[in-house]
């Protein structure tokens, strides 16, 4: 007769799967660096996965100069205006609201919106329609403008 130490000791452990909007953000990552490589500019960007302490946002990026600034990712699909922040990232974005901080969306039409992270709350709670963009990129992307708002020099 087989025990439960027997079993546990034998079953094999059920793979995780990592939620499907993060690898959706990772193909935003991958547009915003190989855009970055368009530019000329030497600005260090890296990618944050952050357990310890939720609610950081996903890219930080350091300037030519030594300027830092944070950018959340966030990919929205169909026709919801509303952004899927989670209250730690709400919560981050609020208490570090005086910082160079973003929120970048791509929406199903494949523009960028950069929002300042200290609009958080309000594009969590009444959505894109709203509030205002700091800027709207369209394709083709023009990543000079882009990284020159959310990485700029001091």
């Amino acid at each position: 007769m087989e025990t439960e130490l027997d079993r546990l000791l034998t079953s094999r452990p059920k793979k995780k799967r990592r939620p499907r909007l993060k690898n959706i953000e990772a193909g935003l990552w991958k547009i915003l660096t190989t855009g970055l490589k368009t530019t000329g500019r030497r600005v260090e960007l890296t990618r944050l996965e952050s357990w310890a302490t939720p609610g950081v946002p996903d890219v930080l990026c350091c300037a030519e100069d030594g300027a830092f600034s944070f950018i959340e990712l966030k990919v929205m699909h169909g026709k919801s205006k509303k952004v899927a922040l989670s209250s730690h990232q709400v919560s981050w974005q609020t208490r570090h609201g005086h910082s160079n901080s973003f929120v970048v969306i791509r929406g199903s039409d494949l523009a960028l919106r950069v929002y300042l992270g200290a609009d958080s709350t309000d594009l969590r709670m009444d959505g894109i329609a709203a509030v205002p963009a700091l800027a709207i990129f369209e394709e083709p992307y023009d990543w000079q403008q882009f990284w020159a708002l959310t990485a700029p020099s001091a």
